[in-house]
């Protein structure tokens, strides 16, 4: 019985195993998403070995291909001049699909129970994956075939970065949110890393595997999501955390009747009385334009629109860039490549642990943007002059780009699907996640296809066209930019009012 324990004992006990669920939590969303991550990315490791300059390798000698042919060995039909235009259109079709697909996950992710929901899509999302690689082994070479896959992983893609977002946004509340999310959205670029060394494993042999092993890797977390994720602390009687429209005091008294789940999920019905005997009214999920009345949501979303447009870029052709340019092999690209990750670890914690000292989550962005541009037109020019060189810029333009990034899809997002507007009613939490993420996917799906577009006319008009998003990237968020520092006065000058008082109390 509760009352026989001395108060001490049961908060202990009580916080410990809220603690223990709440890093369960962390990790297995964690990981699920690491997955994600790391199945989307064998694509780019495996680009070079698609279209590869053959003059220096050995011809078998069955082989039906001309003895001048230097691109025997590459991959039809990505064995034409025109193959960065293929492999764009590839990289697009999983985009666009993403993107579009994105927009309705999240009115799926509110009314489905995430643990189904994320099972499945991880499930496919493997398939998928495998279906990708075995393309090599079936020896297909219609493009129609790595389009139609990659347009189907796109779509069951979207189940994953709503849903985790949301379990983790059921889970913790505002404060440190942003730098528990810094370190949480690291898996994006643990994934990356762990797509580009999985990758580049079987890259110059039979490199459907690239793409077989994350799948099956992903298709296993799905199984591991199924049985163990738990979607709200009520589920398994903990305490729920303080959103924004929370009062204070339905967190203080565990006893008190109002302090129920069902009444901690209706906190922000008036409808809904404490003491209500009666079952628990769940809240109504937001729409689409509901969601985007909230203050913030439309700046945010324009912003991770260009953001995300850098990152992807440098996600899907950072390998092949470094190839051309340095003259790597495949697997020695895909490896340098994750330092640009390494980077983003670094700058997603930062961003997370500077927005949350400063409570200021816009200009912590702009800020890491202004910076960005700089540091892409030098990585450019200066980049490839030796290999520290570019291990150095590498893990510097990955903490400017990804900083901004990562904190405006988790504790950016969190924050506002939990905005006090919407007075406790955190229902609308995949919905604005999925209208953020889904905006920035956009972005997403642009930056690749222009950089397949415009790369033939070099690699500089590249990076031009990356650093003008950037500034627009920065420039959108202007608004909300002046917002913060006007708090920061207001806040600044209550605590020199404050002082001057207890000054002439003394």
């Amino acid at each position: 019985m509760r009352s026989s324990l001395a108060p001490g004992v049961w908060f202990f006990r009580a916080f410990s195993r809220d603690s223990w669920f709440r890093g369960s939590i962390l990790l297995l969303t964690f990981l699920i998403y690491t997955c994600y991550h790391m199945s989307r990315k064998p694509i780019s490791v495996v680009k070079s070995r698609l279209h590869q300059n053959c003059s220096e390798q050995i011809q078998p000698i069955n082989d039906t291909h001309s003895l001048n042919d230097t691109m025997w060995c590459s991959w039809a039909p990505f064995d034409k001049d025109n193959y960065k235009e293929l492999l764009a259109g590839v990289d697009n079709a999983f985009l666009v699909a993403y993107a579009i697909g994105m927009f309705i996950s999240g009115v799926f992710g509110e009314r489905l129970p995430l643990r189904y929901y994320l099972s499945a899509g991880m499930l496919l999302s493997g398939l998928f994956t495998s279906l990708f690689g075995l393309g090599y082994f079936w020896n297909i070479h219609e493009l129609w075939y790595f389009v139609v896959i990659q347009v189907c992983n796109g779509l069951v893609q979207t189940t994953g970065w709503p849903s985790v977002v949301t379990c983790v946004g059921n889970w913790f509340g505002k404060g440190k949110r942003g730098f528990i999310m810094g370190i949480w959205n690291s898996h994006t670029s643990v994934g990356n890393i762990l797509g580009s060394l999985i990758a580049g494993i079987w890259v110059n042999g039979q490199w459907g595997l690239s793409f077989v092993v994350p799948g099956i890797i992903t298709a296993i977390m799905g199984v591991i999501t199924f049985l163990f994720l738990i979607e709200h602390p009520e589920d398994v009687d903990c305490s729920p955390p303080q959103h924004h429209g929370e009062p204070a005091e339905n967190q203080d008294n565990p006893e008190d009747p109002g302090n129920s789940p069902c009444s901690i999920r209706d906190s922000g019905l008036e409808t809904v009385a404490k003491t209500s005997k009666g079952p628990c009214e769940e809240p109504a999920a937001i729409d689409f334009f509901g969601a985007l009345r909230i203050p913030g949501v439309v700046e945010f979303s324009l912003c991770l629109l260009f953001a995300k447009l850098v990152s992807y870029t440098f996600l899907y052709w950072l390998p092949l860039y470094i190839s051309n340019v340095a003259h790597f092999s495949a697997k020695e690209a895909g490896d340098l490549s994750t330092l640009f990750d390494v980077g983003g670890i670094i700058g997603g914690i930062m961003a997370g642990l500077i927005s949350d000292y400063t409570n200021g989550r816009a200009t912590t962005c702009c800020v890491m943007l202004i910076l960005a541009a700089p540091m892409m037109f030098l990585y450019n020019y200066i980049g490839q002059d030796g290999i520290t060189s570019s291990i150095v810029m590498l893990i510097i333009c990955g903490g400017l780009v990804n900083g901004p990034y990562a904190l405006i899809t988790t504790a950016v997002s969190a924050d506002l699907g939990t905005h006090k507007s919407l007075k406790g009613n955190a229902k609308a939490l995949s919905t604005v996640t999925a209208i953020i993420d889904g905006t920035g996917s956009i972005g997403a799906a642009l930056g690749p296809l222009l950089a397949g577009l415009i790369s033939p006319t070099g690699w500089n008009n590249v990076f031009y066209m990356l650093i003008s998003a950037d500034v627009l990237a920065c420039l959108l968020l202007c608004r909300l930019v002046y917002k913060e520092i006007l708090a920061w006065k207001v806040s600044l000058s209550r605590g020199s009012g404050s002082s001057v008082v207890l000054t002439h109390q003394r």
